[in-house]
């Protein structure tokens, strides 16, 4: 009876400490954070050619997924941007790094000759 009771309390103590290690990790994870781009294209051609390359590659390089981009739209209040993009990352410490490291920087000089942006971040829900 001695042995059942102690394999019994081991056991509840290591659903007890497992139950405590995964709120530690779930506590400790960030929520994702998603990049919102609004786009106003003045010279297509131009955007096409030059900027969406370098923009492309500092967001493969970045690791940043591609959820949506173009310019089909649909306007529920307001006046939608011509172009949307929209990323996500990790965390905001990642969107941050990105859009402010000198490649993002470079590009977007190249990009600012064809169109004007907007660009902004919001933190996601964790999940």
């Amino acid at each position: 009876m001695k042995t059942r009771f102690t394999v019994a309390l081991s056991i509840l103590a290591g659903i007890a400490i497992g139950a405590v290690a995964v709120q530690c990790l779930h506590a400790q994870a960030k929520p994702p954070a998603y990049v919102i781009g609004e786009i106003d294209v003045v010279d297509q051609a131009g955007y096409a050619k030059e900027y969406l390359p370098a923009s492309a590659k500092v967001a493969k390089d970045s690791g940043v997924k591609i959820l949506a981009r173009g310019t089909r739209t649909i306007a529920f209040k307001g006046e939608p941007p011509k172009r949307i993009v929209l990323f996500a990352l990790e965390n905001m410490d990642q969107a941050q790094a990105t859009f402010t490291s000198t490649a993002f920087l470079e590009a977007n000089k190249i990009g600012e000759k064809f169109a004007k942006f907007r660009v902004f971040a919001v933190e996601g829900l964790s999940q």
